[in-house]
């Protein structure tokens, strides 16, 4: 082939930017120049964003800190745990960043500036090794957590577009992809269509955009979910949340079918606001939550229900003992906050001021295990981390996002049906997937015909007999 190879990365986000740094080292680890000038054997790597600067979804990360890893990352905390497993797998196979640690299992020295790691720490992760070849430096915090030592997103943002631009990538920033056409034919290349009418051309092409933008980018027969925002806050019925706006508690929340079947359970810090209920344990549920379902607040998880009911009783015997008299608000003094007993005693029919009989301690033991709100549905769109759906990941090889009958093209990040948790599950996944397909795409110096270099896997000779090629080839 003639002329400049081509990737195009469509997305600055998490995941693109990851897909630029891993081609481009793939590339560059491979002898391939990279970039514009490079060439005629060159590769030029763009990462094309419809914003006006790359990296937006980054800096919103976890209140601008970006918690941007986690060390316990586990496949089975993801939505479509098989696929995201075989991907985590092939990474770790492969290994981390070229100048972080080499394959699994085997120490090598880190370089002094990557202070994250130990100088003689086996890199546990390929993530993890790949930001500190960066130079990213980070602090671990509750529930394996990772965040960057200087505490801001742009740190993680600066690592990356430094590792890419330094590379020999470019960013093209305010061009909004709107349709990818693929190749018709072998020694033809993708066509990718953007607003005002500019059609580009690209041997590989990585979508590494939402999923709400991505199902309009790629041709009909790829099967997808409607992304529906998730990781949010629930909306709920606001007659007793009003009253509590803002106050926070330490609990167990459930959420229920609208028949009773418990869907999932999460203990953690909840926030009431007077539209219904935030905190990363509403956050987690969110991810299963539908209108019509149920949620049940634990106030005292470690306490069950006849426990609970007698040691009501025990308080209102003492109170009365000492005092002559107890009230509603009297026996929950000191157990939970005065606004919240108020509202378990609303819903356990109970008055605050009014007397406090033998026969009120098992509604009220029932109120505090089992505070229900009806959901009426997830928060704003801009309120939530990530959207659920996208992809079937099905039509896609795990081993590099690549589409199993269009070679060459490769869907990461947010745009294939994976999610996850809060906790830096969602960032990780997006950095994961996006390094699979950027050294997926670089993939294979002198595959191609003629020896030259080949940014897509080939095929053998038997997969193109059913219509599989290298767009590459002469």
């Amino acid at each position: 082939m003639a002329g400049m190879k081509k990737l195009m990365i469509i997305g600055g986000g998490a995941a693109g930017l990851a897909a630029a740094v891993a081609a481009t080292d793939a590339l560059r680890a491979h002898g391939v120049r990279v970039g514009a000038d490079g060439g005629a054997d060159a590769v030029e790597v763009t990462v094309c964003e419809a914003d006006e600067r790359v990296g937006r979804s980054i800096l919103a990360t976890g209140n601008g800190r970006c918690n941007f890893s986690n060390v316990r990352v586990d496949a089975g905390l993801y939505r479509n745990a098989e696929f995201v497993g075989a991907a985590l797998a092939q990474l770790r196979a492969q290994g981390g960043h070229a100048d972080g640690c080499e394959e699994p299992g085997r120490k090598k020295a880190v370089r002094s500036t990557d202070a994250a790691l130990p100088a003689d720490a086996v890199c546990p992760d390929p993530v993890h090794a790949f930001f500190a070849g960066l130079g990213l430096v980070w602090r671990e915090e509750g529930e394996g957590r990772l965040y960057p030592l200087a505490n801001k997103a742009a740190s993680v943002l600066d690592v990356l577009r430094a590792g890419a631009r330094d590379a020999g990538a470019r960013e093209l920033c305010g061009c909004e992809a709107v349709r990818i056409d693929p190749p018709s034919h072998a020694g033809d290349r993708f066509h990718v269509r953007f607003a005002g009418g500019v059609v580009r051309h690209a041997e590989a092409v990585i979508v590494a955009t939402g999923g709400r933008t991505a199902r309009g980018l790629l041709p009909e027969g790829f099967e997808a979910t409607e992304p529906r925002p998730v990781l949010g806050p629930l909306r709920t019925d606001s007659r007793l949340v009003k009253a509590l706006n803002n106050i926070r508690v330490r609990c167990a929340i459930s959420l229920m079918s609208p028949d009773g079947d418990a869907k999932a359970r999460e203990e953690g810090e909840v926030l009431f606001r007077d539209y219904g209920v935030s905190g990363i344990a509403v956050f987690n549920l969110s991810r299963f939550a539908e209108a019509g379902d149920m949620l049940r607040i634990d106030l005292l998880p470690r306490m069950d229900a006849p426990m609970l009911e007698q040691l009501l009783l025990e308080r209102r015997s003492r109170l009365f003992a000492r005092a002559g008299s107890c009230t509603g608000d009297d026996v929950l003094r000191g157990m939970v906050l005065p606004a919240v007993g108020r509202g378990v005693l609303k819903a356990a029919g109970l008055r605050a001021e009014g007397p406090f009989g033998k026969r009120d301690a098992a509604p009220l033991a029932a109120a505090l295990k089992g505070l229900a709100l009806e959901v009426r549905g997830v928060g704003e769109p801009r309120q939530c981390q990530v959207r659920r759906g996208g992809f079937a990941v099905e039509a896609f090889d795990p081993r590099s996002c690549a589409s199993r009958t269009m070679p060459g093209l490769h869907v990461v990040g947010e745009a294939l049906d994976v999610d996850a948790p809060c906790g830096g599950y969602n960032l990780h996944w997006a950095w994961a997937s996006g390094m699979l397909a950027g050294r997926a795409a670089a993939e294979g110096p002198g595959k191609g015909a003629g020896g030259h270099f080949c940014p897509v896997r080939c095929f053998p000779e038997k997969e193109q007999k059913k219509g599989l090629f290298c767009p590459t080839r002469i």
